[in-house]
């Protein structure tokens, strides 16, 4: 029997259909673009077709700005979808070894197939629970940790779990930086706020035209706004997504000055 596809309110053609135990998964071409949604009308990846290594999102393309302050050798990417975060990535840091968790097999092929992801001894994609992955990730492996779990019409909920956060902090380096995609601000009067006040001496935020909101935790205090004038544009060459414009649009959300700088 073959699989009913109600068509999702994102404009194009639908090029490719896959199916696994959690839903359809759907690849659409409009004119410029390649986007991936799982058979809703949310767009989980977009890339420009004509370069697969520029994410499109601006939510996306912000959850690289931790870059600016530190480049990391080495990233964990906690949600593939198309690959845009991880071929950007892969670009940007040429000597930098990248570590995706995706839960779906199928997803991990469409990125491969119809989005570009490259196929690279510094980008390895492992299937399986990003949740756990992060839990038993070795402390103080990874010195930066982008999270962007969703599915098919929500925010995952290990986001806005205390223990996530935990995990997350442990597992970074000294100096490392977590940033989370969030579908609205949490309180700050909540559990969840807290906890990142808790584990990040320094809390940036970010909020995208589509109401996302990007918080980044940093592990060391410091002050954001010594960044040099010039590294926006010296990483706009690197990969032209916007930073001096993106930079702008950060601000402080918290910071814990007793915190050990």
């Amino acid at each position: 029997m073959g699989t009913i596809i109600n068509r999702p309110a994102i404009k194009g053609d639908i090029v490719h259909v896959a199916r696994d135990k959690l839903g359809n998964i759907l690849v659409i071409d409009d004119r410029k673009h390649r986007i991936l949604s799982f058979d809703s009308v949310f767009e989980q990846s977009k890339i420009l077709r004509t370069a697969p290594h520029l994410p499109v999102h601006e939510y996306n393309r912000a959850m690289l700005l931790p870059i600016a302050w530190r480049e990391p050798a080495r990233v964990t990417v906690l949600g593939l979808g198309g690959g845009a975060l991880a071929h950007g990535l892969h670009k940007l840091l040429p000597e930098s070894r990248i570590d995706v968790f995706e839960l779906r097999q199928k997803v991990v092929d469409i990125a491969r197939d119809w989005f570009s992801m490259p196929v690279s001894e510094r980008l390895n994609v492992t299937v399986g629970d990003a949740r756990v992955a992060v839990e038993e990730l070795p402390p103080a492996s990874t010195d930066m940790i982008l999270t962007d779990l969703y599915t098919a019409d929500r925010m995952s909920p290990a986001q806005a779990q205390r223990q996530f956060i935990k995990a997350c902090s442990r597992a970074l380096s000294n100096t490392g930086w977590l940033a989370l995609n969030y579908h609205r601000m949490p309180e700050r009067d909540g559990n969840l706020f807290r906890e990142l006040r808790r584990q990040f001496p320094v809390l940036l935020v970010f909020k995208s035209k589509t109401n996302n909101w990007v918080i980044y935790g940093c592990k060391k205090l410091f002050d954001p706004w010594t960044l040099p004038s010039n590294r926006g544009k010296e990483l706009e060459k690197r990969l032209p997504v916007g930073w001096p414009k993106l930079l702008k649009k950060v601000s402080m959300l918290a910071r814990n000055d007793d915190a050990q700088s």
